[in-house]
């Protein structure tokens, strides 16, 4: 059992465990929100220690199975992280004005702990790759995006930004301006800061605003939302991929482990025959007889037990059948006409004499 802790979660039985543990967890840490039922249950304590000492046990024996290749993981570091987490509220007293609002702080950050979920999920673990690999690329994208923004924040600035005739609160100055432009990227209440520019008189700022949102939204903003799409896909189809080998590896895997053991079976069978006497040999079938159950597994590898070659077989047998049966038509039209003929011949021998004796 241990040693299934560290081959990468590869048990289903300790998986589903340890997902059962943390969605316990996590529905414990969402009651522990309302404070009545906080009040009126106060074993709430008591199920975060025994969750703390259930990871604390978990990631000690994954050290102890193998403590060098252990810190590699990542999934292990983000483990460690959230084990020394949930252990920091228990070393400050929250009973201390000083403290109480550290406590706090240090307690919201338990819904960590639900994260857990991903290390011992492989669709999850697969995706979060993905997304790792993507940041490489929308990084790109992204520092195209904001230096669109800037662009555009210093021409709104200029723009539309005069305290005493323009739009002061949203293009005043370049923080507010930037911050219009990332509302305006979104698409969320553009109207309102368009309204805002046409009641100042600022009719041509609808085509400032209309130009951002082509550029920004529909061009660099999906761009980015579709260089996640292809990445997941292709991490996607990746998973598929790869537990599709690893199922055939274990099937390959068992009908080895068939044949070897037949064959151990075999080498047996003949062992006894080289060592013990038999009387007849129906009495060696016999004794083999016995060594053989009707749940037994058999690995057929033999061409002819093949699917496709019984199909073939099966074509094979109906054309021979159609052939027989034209061939049993042509021999009875071959025996008509060698009738016919044989009759035409007597007629002709038995007129011939006739003629004979009438000369």
């Amino acid at each position: 059992m241990i040693n299934h802790l560290g081959r990468e979660r590869a048990n289903p039985l300790l998986n589903s465990i340890m997902i059962s543990i943390i969605s316990l967890n996590a529905v414990f840490l969402g009651l522990e929100t309302d404070y009545a039922i906080k009040l009126l249950f106060f074993s709430f304590q008591l199920a975060d220690l025994i969750m703390i000492s259930i990871y604390t046990t978990e990631i000690l024996l994954k050290f102890y199975v193998d403590p060098l290749n252990y810190w590699r993981s990542g999934y292990n570091l983000f483990d460690v992280l959230v084990l020394f987490i949930a252990y920091l509220p228990y070393t400050i007293d929250k009973n201390d004005i000083k403290h109480y609002r550290t406590w706090n702080i240090i307690n919201g950050f338990q819904a960590l702990k639900i994260l857990k979920l991903i290390s011992y999920n492989r669709g999850m673990r697969s995706l979060i790759t993905a997304l790792g690999q993507t940041v490489k690329t929308v990084i790109y994208v992204l520092v195209l995006l904001f230096l669109l923004m800037f662009i555009f924040a210093i021409l709104g600035y200029g723009l539309y930004g005069d305290p005493e005739t323009g739009d002061s609160k949203n293009w005043g100055n370049l923080a507010s301006a930037l911050f219009t432009l990332f509302c305006l990227v979104t698409v969320d209440g553009w109207t309102d800061f368009q309204d805002e520019l046409d009641q100042r008189g600022f009719s041509a700022s609808r085509a400032f605003t209309i130009v951002f949102i082509l550029l920004g939204f529909f061009l660099f903003f999906n761009m980015s939302i579709g260089v996640v799409i292809m990445n997941i896909q292709v991490s996607w189809v990746s998973l598929i991929l790869c537990l599709k080998a690893e199922k055939q590896a274990a099937l390959q895997a068992n009908k080895q482990a068939i044949l070897q053991r037949q064959q151990e079976e075999v080498n047996m069978l003949m062992h006894q025959q080289k060592t013990s006497e038999y009387k007849t040999f129906s009495e060696l079938v016999e004794d083999f007889k016995k060594t053989l159950h009707h749940s037994d597994p058999m690995v057929l590898e033999d061409f002819c037990a093949s699917i496709p070659f019984i199909d073939l077989y099966l074509t094979s047998l109906d054309l021979q059948d159609n052939t027989v049966y034209r061939l049993q038509e042509l021999y009875y039209e071959l025996v008509g006409t060698l009738n016919t003929i044989l009759e035409d011949v007597r007629e002709k021998s038995v007129l011939t004499p006739e003629k004979d004796m009438k000369s």
